[in-house]
């Protein structure tokens, strides 16, 4: 995993940051002949999942990460993707340094190539337009610790945040029509039903958030930073347990304590526990949790086998609902 922390002001500033979906490429790729369907690359099972809720029977979809256990911070790619990439028509990641792979593969191998890449822009309003050839992500690469290409005033996890992945799936929808201008009516009809899948979502979570309003939450690890943040909860925990943890190092005795305590006194309502990420820090703080009859959610980073994007997230917010609805 690459080095992640945040501070908690940069964590409390993420409401205000703008969505930027940035479509790369010249177009000067020849794409898919009349019988062929359109090759798209994604990153993970997330978007992949959201790219075939689009495309349907029109794109041939392979994610490069569908081991529903990998962590895409660590992956380590392999020629067999950079072939992949090379050959497919349309490329889709989710960018902000959580698959920094994809972006050197790009870098690499995949100038000119169109590309829908979700990232949250530091610069509210912004929008990037147009065609860009891919090289460096908009705003370019900066030097983090040894890990290059990742920001880190942005929660990476932009699948988490409903209105992102909309605006994903409409910027899909643009590139596959342009790709294939034929089927453009069937794209956006797609498209449009599965708006309207994320908006019941949504209204779901705003359900959730009426009913639960300033509830404490405590995370192993902010993969549900957004949703958190839409359903109004309150996550109360240690900013130097979470970064440490994003870090892959131990936290402080002290940010170990204070988690613990916060466990005890039974302070949240809900941990939230991201398996993919686990060690044996955050194993104890689960076990803490279930000794002290707090409920634990899991919420993950990849999509598990045979559920659709959709399918997924409603599993995830009837789970939280669920947990939430214990401690009323």
């Amino acid at each position: 995993m690459t080095v992640r922390s945040r501070s908690a002001a940069a964590l409390a500033g993420l409401a205000a940051t703008a969505l930027a979906l940035t479509a790369c490429g010249t177009g000067e790729q020849a794409g898919p002949g009349a019988g062929e369907k359109i090759k798209v690359v994604a990153s993970t099972t997330v978007w992949a999942s959201v790219v075939q809720a689009v495309g349907g029977d029109a794109v041939e979809v392979e994610p490069v990460i569908s081991d529903p256990n990998a962590d895409p911070h660590s992956y380590e790619s392999t020629p067999q993707d950079a072939a992949k990439v090379t050959d497919a028509d349309l490329v889709v990641f989710n960018g902000g340094g959580y698959d920094e792979f994809m972006e050197r593969i790009l870098g690499n191998s995949g100038q000119g190539k169109p590309t829908v890449e979700a990232v949250k822009d530091e610069h509210e309003g912004e929008t990037a337009g147009g065609h860009e050839e891919h090289g460096e992500p908009a705003g370019g690469h900066e030097e983090h610790g040894g890990h290059e290409g990742h920001d880190h005033s942005v929660n990476e996890h932009v699948w988490y945040d409903l209105h992102v992945v909309e605006q994903v799936a409409a910027q899909v929808n643009a590139e596959l029509s342009k790709l294939k201008p034929a089927k453009a009516e069937q794209f956006g009809q797609a498209a449009g039903r599965f708006a309207e899948e994320i908006g019941k979502l949504q209204g779901r979570v705003g359900e959730l958030g009426d009913q639960n309003r300033g509830k404490q939450v405590i995370v192993t690890e902010p993969v549900a930073h957004y949703l958190v943040e839409a359903a109004n909860l309150q996550d109360i925990t240690p900013p130097e347990f979470v970064n440490a943890i994003e870090a892959e190092t131990d936290p402080s005795a002290a940010a170990v304590a204070a988690i613990q305590n916060a466990v005890n006194a039974k302070q949240a309502a809900v941990v939230i526990y991201n398996p993919q990420t686990e060690s044996p820090v955050t194993r104890n703080v689960r076990t803490a949790a279930e000794q002290n009859q707090i409920p634990v959610v899991e919420m993950t980073e990849t999509l598990p086998q045979d559920k659709t994007y959709a399918q997924w997230m409603d599993a995830q917010i009837t789970a939280l609902q669920t947990a939430l609805n214990q401690n009323r």
